[in-house]
């Protein structure tokens, strides 16, 4: 014999009503089955809110019996279209009937027992199983429809009856040998007591009828059917590639179901391990799905942890005291304090000096169980025995299960790792010496990303998602997000990294999606749907979205933007900048973000800083850290000024080919930045800096080729019109190298602890002479590269190379 059970959801709609009578039939073509079904969905919900609103004496609770009705009226007129509707509409009239008598029965005496909520809540299942029972008899099935209250024996522990499986599964089975009906349908959830008096199971209950029913027939397997196809690696509303487990333990699966896991609930699982029925759950509008299938054991399969589950709204209540230290039955007393009152501990962990003690409750009764802890231990706290309780709400547990964790080393360290790498905190842990399941108590804005993340570790084979938000999307940010959306693929297949858009934004506008943003028309998105920018709000929703792996990209040359590198980083989200303002500030500025970035996990990368694309920052990190020490830097670092350099000879005029440098990108939108020096100066001071030395912007001398009417100017325009007008000025420059055979490069230099920039006459013998284009140079002398420097040469500027020096940072964090 096979049982067969439908949860809510699974009989909403007399759509779905027919999938589980085509399904029931299927079952039982060979072999007997017994149909254990829940009310219509979302029933059981109205019919205690329509007494809480009774008790309450408001009389809108008729108007909730009333849709309720019709509903099920409706249901069975979709479902049931010969002469048998109207015998069948007459007995659900005649329930509600009783049940609008109950309900006013509430409403005149202002009570709403736990007794009066089980007969109210088991109208849902009776009226379920009568309607669908009496569908199959009308499609001419061999249906017929038991009441399970007349086989389940409970104590009259109301809400949550236990059971009497002595004279219960004796019921059943002298029921089930005596009938030889094809289909049986039964309540699920309702029970009775000896005297008659109706009970419940606890919410879900039908999979614990279901379940009983399996152990006393001994059935060949117990089927739960569901909207879902089986138990997933975890909650797949929280994580977008949780995927379903095909064969699990009953420990894994009880494990799961205990900390959140609603596909299954708990106690269905152990009258069925008793007998060691297999489970199979499977999803009602996917009956071809797989499932999960539930066994004793999973016959080697070997996979260290089998799923991630939680549980939200959580309190961590501690009690510290050195009183408590080596007292026999302290923590005895302070659980019994709890239990009495019916509140459950769902965790229990306690130092080994016996000093504190911390437990995790719900939420919800946190208030009671500070009353009760504070009347139970009046005296203790009077006498400083104990301290006042310390309660911490607002949090979670999550869970990593599995049967085979206990055979893999570093699996508890390898979570808490993770976790902590995403600045997840940590409240408290448990976790018993099998390593069947370990359990973190964390922050329950944290369990997305949490979540997330274990999943990602675990489950995925580490393919590493990666969170960006850019601001900038010009010419740079652009080109950026281009070639991002020309790489998603191959980093997906080669690198297990998958990198999502959440955010963009412009000097105007900002726009966000969650999901990632198409890369195919994020510029129309941002126009149409943009909101106006704030980068206050933009910094609230992402620490809201609070994903993992997040990526702040700053595009821009804005100084505002710079100054909140540091909200970013003290909530681990990872910085890639080209803006060169932060590095080159006050130098504690830029010390608090370095140390900011170690402090929480989250790098923070300027490569694009100082040469665009070129590797030379990274190039001198690495010769730092590998012990070397820097004595001199040469460089011609301004892309756009030596490419205005390049092009500055014969007849051509020095403001065109500044106008065509703007043009190509190769200037900062303020092409005074370039060429007043100040950018040179940044970027020498940056290098100074991460080769180890304490250096201001105001130390690095700056011998500036402009004339003093540009430095003057008090616009942009304005510095541009004046170009023309000192045109005497720059030919006098050109003609002056021209003459010594020279070519003029903007040199920054870095020697003895000063720095200086300016333009210099380069000999046809120098490194700096055949520097075309807009390339940068740089030349590191170190103690190992004394006599011969260590060269670094290529494009400097431009919107594309700028790009990928970016994407390369952001690949650098995915890859670490």
């Amino acid at each position: 014999m096979k049982i067969l059970k439908f949860g809510g959801t699974s009989v909403a709609t007399a759509e779905s009503i027919q999938q589980v009578i085509a399904i029931s039939k299927n079952s039982a073509q060979n072999e007997k089955v017994a149909v254990v079904v829940s009310a219509l969905g979302g029933t059981t919900d109205i019919l205690l809110k329509a007494g809480i609103k009774a008790e309450n004496k408001d009389q809108s609770y008729l108007e909730d019996l009333n849709a309720l009705e019709l509903r099920h009226i409706n249901t069975v007129k979709e479902l049931i279209v010969d002469s048998h509707q109207e015998e069948v509409i007459d007995e659900v009239q005649s329930q509600f009937s009783q049940l609008a008598s109950i309900l006013e029965g509430i409403y005149l005496i202002n009570e709403f027992s736990n007794k009066t909520k089980d007969k109210i809540a088991s109208f849902g299942e009776l009226l379920s199983s009568y309607i669908i029972a009496e569908t199959m008899k009308s499609q001419g099935l061999d249906a017929t429809r038991k009441n399970a209250q007349e086989l389940i024996t409970t104590d009259a522990t109301f809400t949550n009856a236990k059971v009497n499986y002595n004279i219960t599964e004796k019921k059943i089975a002298d029921y089930f040998n005596a009938s030889s009906t094809a289909i049986t349908v039964l309540p699920g959830f309702v029970a009775n007591t000896l005297n008659g008096e109706t009970t419940t199971l606890g919410r879900g209950g039908s999979d614990f009828t279901a379940s009983i029913l399996a152990k006393a027939l001994e059935a060949e397997e117990l089927e739960i059917w569901t909207d879902v196809s089986g138990m997933y690696t975890a909650n797949p509303k929280l994580v977008k590639h949780a995927k379903p487990i095909e064969h699990i333990s009953y420990h894994e699966a009880m494990e799961l179901s205990h900390f959140g896991a609603k596909v299954l609930f708990s106690p269905t699982i152990q009258p069925v391990l008793e007998k060691q029925i297999p489970i199979r759950i499977k999803n009602t509008f996917e009956p071809e799905a797989k499932g999960t299938f539930i066994t004793q054991n999973t016959n080697g399969v070997a996979a260290p942890a089998k799923g991630i589950s939680h549980v939200e709204n959580v309190a961590l209540i501690t009690i510290e005291g050195s009183g408590m230290i080596g007292i026999p039955g302290f923590t005895k007393r302070i659980l019994e304090v709890l239990s009495s009152a019916g509140i459950n501990v769902s965790l229990v962990t306690q130092a080994s000096s016996e000093h504190f003690l911390c437990m995790g409750i719900d939420s919800k009764d946190v208030t009671e169980a500070k009353e009760l802890f504070e009347e139970a231990f009046a005296y203790d706290l009077a006498q400083g025995i104990v301290d006042p309780l310390i309660i911490e709400d607002g949090l979670a547990i999550i869970a990593l299960v599995g049967d085979n964790m206990k055979s893999h080393q570093g699996i508890s360290g390898k979570m808490f790792s993770t976790l902590g790498r995403n600045n997840v905190n940590i409240r408290a842990i448990a976790q018993g010496a099998s390593e069947k399941n370990i359990t973190a108590v964390i922050e329950q804005k944290d369990v997305k990303k949490a979540l997330n993340t274990l999943h990602n570790v675990f489950f995925e084979g580490d393919t590493k998602q990666l969170n960006l938000f850019v601001v900038g999307v010009g010419n740079v940010g652009g080109k950026l997000l281009e070639q991002i959306q020309q790489q998603q693929k191959f980093l997906a297949e080669e690198q297990h990294l998958e990198v999502r858009v959440i955010a963009v934004a412009n000097s105007k506008k900002m726009h966000f999606n969650p999901e990632g943003i198409d890369l195919d028309s994020w510029k129309d998105t941002l126009v149409n749907t943009g909101e106006v920018l704030d980068m206050d709000a933009f910094l609230n929703k992402v620490n809201e979205l609070n994903y993992r792996n997040s990526i702040f990209v700053d595009n821009t040359a804005n100084e505002s933007v710079s100054l909140r590198y540091a909200d970013y980083l003290k909530n681990s989200i990872a910085v890639v900048a080209c803006n060169k303002i932060a590095c080159s500030s006050d130098y504690n500025n830029y010390q608090n973000l370095k140390f900011l970035a170690k402090k929480y996990s989250a790098p923070f990368l300027f490569e694009t800083n100082v040469g665009a694309g070129l590797p030379i920052i990274d190039t001198l990190k690495n010769l730092v850290m590998s012990g070397d020490r820097v004595t001199k830097i040469q460089a011609v670092l301004s892309g756009s000024l030596n490419f205005i350099f390049n092009n500055f000879v014969g007849d051509a005029k020095f403001e065109d080919i500044v106008d065509e440098a703007g043009k190509q990108g190769y200037t900062e939108p303020d092409p005074r930045i370039d060429l007043s020096g100040v950018d040179v100066m940044r970027k020498i001071l940056i290098l100074a800096r991460e080769s180890g030395n304490v250096l201001e912007l105001k130390d690095i001398k700056n011998d500036s080729f402009l004339p003093a009417s540009s430095l003057a100017a008090d616009s942009v325009q304005d510095f541009l019109d004046t170009l023309p007008k000192e045109s005497a000025h720059f030919n006098a420059i050109r003609d002056a190298a021209a003459v010594k055979g020279a070519r003029l490069k903007y040199v920054a230099e870095f020697d003895n602890g000063k720095g200086k920039v300016g333009l210099q006459h380069i000999p046809s013998d120098h490194p700096f002479y055949n520097l075309d284009g807009s390339d940068n140079i740089v030349l590191f002398f170190t103690e190992r590269y004394s006599e011969q420097p260590l060269i670094i040469k290529g494009a400097g500027a431009g919107a594309a190379v700028t790009a990928s020096g970016l994407f390369a940072d952001i690949i650098r964090i995915g890859n670490k």
